[in-house]
Order: C-alpha cells, then sequence, then structure tokens
C-alpha cells in the first residue's frame, strides 16, 4: 500500500483539478450568459458578469488542468522528484493568479455603493426599468435622483414616491454575488496552499526512500 503522504498527495490533487474543472465550467457559462438577452430575472447577474474577468477565470482553470497533467509523471516514475518541483511551480503561479482574482472581487466590495452608481448611470432606461422590476424600487438613491423610469412598477409619481430607491437592494445584491466570489477564489487558493505542502511533503519523502537505497546498496542489502 502507498504511505499516506503519496495517498494525501493523490487526494488533494484530484480536487485541484475538479476545481480548475468548475472555474472552466463556470467561466465559460458565464461568458455565454454575458452575451444573451437581459430580463428581470437575469440583469443582476449580468451587470455583476460584465464586470468579473472572465477570461482570466478560465485562463486560471486551464493552468490548474495543466498542473494536474504535469504531476501525472511523477506518478509514472516513482522515484523522481524533477517533476514534483515543475509541479510545485505550476501550482505556485496558479496560487498567485487565483489570489489576485480572489483580491479584485474582495476590493469591489469595499466600494459596491460608488461602483454601483456609476453603473446604473451608464445603463439604458430599459435596463433601468429591469433593474427597478427586479428589486422592486424606483429610481438609485430614491425616486428623483436620478429619476425613476416610468413602467408597471414606478407607474407614476405617487406609487414612485412611496418606493424606496434601488441603492440598498441592488448593493446587497452585488456584495452578496462579490462575496461568493472571493470566497470561493480563497478557498482554492487554500487548496493550492494543501497541494503545495503535500507534494513538498512527498519530495522529501521520496529524497529519503533515495538515501536508504543507497545505504542499502552500499552495504549490499538490495534496494527497494
Amino acid at each position: 500500500m502507498p504511505p499516506h503522504v503519496v495517498k494525501s498527495f493523490i487526494a488533494f490533487d484530484a480536487l485541484l483539478l475538479i476545481s480548475g474543472a468548475l472555474l472552466i465550467g463556470a467561466g465559460s457559462v458565464w461568458q455565454t450568459q454575458v452575451s444573451s438577452p437581459p430580463s428581470k430575472e437575469t440583469v443582476g447577474r449580468l451587470l455583476m458578469l460584465q464586470r468579473c474577468p472572465l477570461a482570466a477565470v478560465i485562463a486560471n482553470g486551464v493552468l490548474v488542468v495543466i498542473g494536474f497533467f504535469m504531476s501525472l509523471p511523477a506518478f509514472a516514475i516513482p522515484t523522481s522528484r524533477g517533476w514534483l518541483k515543475v509541479y510545485i511551480f505550476l501550482v505556485t503561479v496558479c496560487l498567485i493568479f487565483t489570489l489576485c482574482l480572489g483580491l479584485n472581487e474582495w476590493m469591489q466590495t469595499l466600494s459596491t455603493r460608488a461602483n454601483l452608481e456609476e453603473m446604473w448611470g451608464g445603463q439604458s432606461s430599459a435596463m433601468q426599468s429591469m433593474l427597478q422590476q427586479k428589486f422592486d424600487c424606483c429610481g438609485y438613491r430614491n425616486w428623483t435622483s436620478p429619476r425613476y423610469v416610468p413602467d408597471n412598477i414606478c407607474t407614476d409619481d405617487i406609487i414612485a414616491s412611496t418606493k424606496e430607491g434601488c441603492v440598498t437592494a441592488f448593493s446587497t445584491y452585488a456584495e452578496r454575488w462579490l462575496n461568493v466570489l472571493f470566497t470561493g477564489a480563497f478557498g482554492i487558493v487554500g487548496l493550492d496552499v494543501v497541494v503545495l505542502l503535500c507534494a513538498a511533503m512527498l519530495i522529501n519523502y521520496r529524497k529519503e526512500q533515495a538515501r536508504y537505497r543507497l545505504i542499502d546498496q552500499k552495504y549490499g542489502i538490495g534496494g527497494f
């Protein structure tokens, strides 16, 4: 049976492959959604996705998958440490890449309201109306600032004046979305760290095995 360090490395290496596949799959699906026509149900998500570096997410997933395949020769050659060192380098690159993506999303949460006000002002009346319908609100800060878009939610000034501006509901939605993104990214960073530790322990284990083989050969006991 393989030692625990080998089994741990295999398990976390497989989890890293799954995380890479999820990054590629999620990024590809989100890119498709961004190009689809918005609706009342999807407008909030589409606006959030437009600000996400989806191409970078997919590229990060591809790097993770490449790193996994670079680990396969390490299993094919049980005494190899060189392939593991290459693997550690690639995983480190992935870790830094993912950390930068996570920090980018986290930093956006520090200025969510300011970013959303700029985003709101850059949308067409039709998009603003869909946001009003999604969040049951009128205008951004309030019904007059900027002035609401007349629709079936904000039918006239009297109705619009009784509803809150969209800033609270929209920012809450955006912060929840961004929290999911950067939490997921930091979770993958944590997985990268565990994989690096497992790879380092496996390198050390193989180094010890090589030393034992040299000792056995020196005393004529026979190798492993």
